[in-house]
């Protein structure tokens, strides 16, 4: 059904060009209202009843939605065109409102997700003086036990059990944590005066749904804040305590568990034959998800945060960010540019942002100056996922520089060596992270100088993220034919052969876990092809002679995407035959080395054999003196006469 937008100027505090709009995004719009959530509440209900209306205010979507349910109507649609740009000190922000409509207009992609059921078990750790109040209050809506770390007196409360122990290790998450203790007391309430401890145990092992960490020590996992149902607090802040026990109380029943990532691994190229090649995504996990299992990795979907930066470095395509999934996002962005310059906009900036973004521009756009209107915020799930292809396909896609907002949890490493990367491959000074806690720092910073206009005919970006990249790259650089460095650790590159130490025995195209160094079948021949080579390592650290280097770069030109030859020699003739095998230098060698020498090959006319191809070595040595094929002769069949004679014998 087609949408009917429904404009609100918030009380005359924005300008809207309704005609604009309708002309910019196909979409019939109503006469701009002035208090659509108040005076005019009326309109809106009429808008809501039709069954169509989109309507430009997100502020008061909520109240939409409760009219929309007392008048017996689905929600309406809201898009925020106030905050995000009706709010700003620039004059023309026609164009940017039809990108944020258009936007706002694609279909949000389902996502796939497994239910977490907690039954409320809970474990706070701490120093019983803060601990054990804690856990009295959660004992109202859960099942607690205290682990008390300190020797103090022992409380007289029996609401929830306590315990005396030493935590060695947790694993696992929401509904499903494992815990292993050393020194564990259990409490003897009974008898007179206060409770005692009964004897340490080593060894014990536990499960809980809930941790409640007040112990002020070391986190008992990597990046707590996103390890669900672990809440570390620190036990000096009453406040944050009471949040966190007020947070704890809520864990019980059944949760939602998105599936951030899609894993194939038969792409995988984190080992081969046991030699490990790449450990990006290993080393980039912040909540250690990502595990080595064998040739390739394994995630655990539980554990995983979904912070993308896995996807985004990942050179082979084996890790792939599904909630929501890549081309959504290229998607999304792809109708903010071309809707901006098809309604006049010019020189539009990206601005990538997460949730802590949202309250930044809000807060920028109340009480200070807004964005610039050339500059469109783009809502993500996970800022690490926006990788180096996305900022070259947002560059490919018209943007004129891109900006990623942090957060203040934000990963920043790996968002830095991504646009590292990007930079030298063609989006050099247009791409940036903005790390500011202050709105107006922030307008004040896009206020100031802009990029100089960027000469590339905008280019659709499709297929796999080292496609995208690719073809992004090649529209930024038109002119470029000549490789160029990339950073230390870039899944781009070539692989260089020292042709004097390489042997050609096919160790690493046997290995290599893209097809990027192949043989040849027909000669002794080690072929290359750039565009396909992750820079995993693998051939480097397999080759027996030390005969390769890898080297981080970016070949614009076609020749990266056809076989090159590294290193070629000349077949070995076959002495008896004169069929073609193995390489000449090296059978010259061995033979060189062995024949009359080895103890193998001192018999006269052994050392031949090295020389033969295989059908001619098995030939020559099934007619030998020492025949290593023969065996004794078949027994003579016994028949029916046999028998009989032998009866007879008898």
């Amino acid at each position: 059904m087609a949408k009917h937008l429904i404009l609100c100027d918030c009380l005359g505090s924005q300008k809207i060009d309704a005609k604009g709009l309708s002309a910019a995004t196909g979409l019939a719009c109503s006469r701009v209202h002035t208090g659509l959530c108040t005076t005019e509440l009326k309109a809106a209900a009429a808008a809501i009843e039709a069954g169509d209306a989109l309507i430009a205010c997100a502020q008061e979507a909520p109240r939409f939605a409760e009219l929309a349910q007392e008048l017996g109507a689905e929600a309406p649609g809201c898009v925020d065109i106030r905050d995000r740009a009706g709010w700003s000190d620039d004059a023309k922000t026609m164009p940017k409102m039809a990108a944020l409509i258009a936007e706002s207009q694609i279909p949000a992609p389902g996502y796939k997700s497994v239910d977490v059921m907690s039954e409320g078990i809970c474990l706070v750790i701490g120093r019983a003086e803060i601990a054990v109040p804690a856990a009295e209050k959660l004992a109202e809506t859960l099942a607690v036990t205290v682990l008390i770390t300190d020797e103090g007196d022992l409380p007289l409360t029996r609401a929830v059990e306590v315990v005396r122990g030493r935590l060695k290790r947790a694993s696992g998450t929401l509904g499903a944590f494992s815990l292993h203790l050393d020194a564990l007391q259990m409490l003897e309430p009974g008898g007179r005066g206060g409770f005692t401890l009964g004897a340490p145990r080593d060894n014990a092992t536990t499960t809980c749904d809930v941790i409640l960490d007040l112990s002020g020590g070391t986190s008992l996992f990597p990046a707590p804040h996103k390890r669900d149902g672990y809440l570390r607090v620190d036990p000096g802040d009453p406040l944050a305590i009471a949040a966190a026990v007020h947070e704890a109380s809520q864990m019980v029943g059944t949760f939602e568990k998105p599936l951030h990532l899609v894993l194939e691994q038969h792409l995988c190229a984190h080992s081969r034959a046991g030699q490990t090649g790449c450990t990006r995504c290993l080393d980039v996990c912040p909540t250690s998800a990502i595990r080595p299992a064998g040739d390739h990795i394994d995630i655990d979907p539980m554990v995983c945060a979904g912070c993308g930066a896995c996807s985004a470095l990942c050179p082979s395509g084996a890790i792939r960010y599904d909630a929501p999934p890549v081309d959504h996002v290229l998607r999304r962005v792809r109708v903010l540019a071309e809707t901006y310059l098809a309604a006049g906009g010019r020189a539009p900036r990206l601005l990538v942002h997460d949730d802590h973004g949202v309250e930044m521009i809000a807060l920028a756009a109340r009480f200070g100056r807004g964005l610039p209107a050339d500059v469109i915020p783009l809502a993500v799930e996970a800022l690490a996922g926006f990788g180096h292809a996305e900022l070259l396909a947002s560059l490919a896609c018209g943007f004129h520089s891109v900006d990623i907002l942090a957060a203040p949890r934000t990963e920043r490493d790996p968002i830095t060596a991504e646009i590292a990367l990007a930079a030298a491959m063609g989006g050099a000074d247009r791409l940036r992270l903005i790390d500011l806690a202050d709105p107006d720092a922030l307008s004040d910073l896009l206020y100031g100088a802009r990029p100089a206009p960027l000469q590339a005919t905008p280019v659709l970006a499709m297929g796999s993220r080292r496609q995208i990249a690719r073809l992004a790259a090649k529209a930024l650089l038109p002119d470029a034919t000549a490789p160029m460095p990339l950073p230390a650790g870039a899944p781009y590159g070539a692989v260089l052969v020292n042709s004097d130490a390489c042997t050609l025995c096919m160790s690493c195209s046997s290995l290599c876990p893209n097809g990027a160094l192949v043989d040849n079948p027909d000669k002794p021949q080690l072929r290359f092809q750039e565009d396909a080579c992750l820079q995993c390592g693998i051939c480097e650290t397999i080759c027996p002679e030390q005969a390769i280097t890898l080297e981080p770069r970016f070949n614009p030109s076609d020749a990266a995407l056809s076989l090159t030859v590294l290193n070629e020699e000349d077949p070995f003739a076959c002495i008896e035959c004169g069929s073609l095998f193995g390489v000449k230098s090296t059978i010259e060698k061995i033979s060189a080395k062995l024949a009359g020498k080895h103890s193998m090959f001192m018999e006269s006319g052994a050392g031949r054999l090295i020389q033969m191809c295989d059908n001619c070595r098995i030939q020559a040595q099934y007619h030998s003196e020492n025949n290593p094929f023969a065996s004794a002769d078949r027994p003579r069949v016994r028949t029916t006469d046999d028998y009989l004679s032998k009866r007879k014998d008898h």
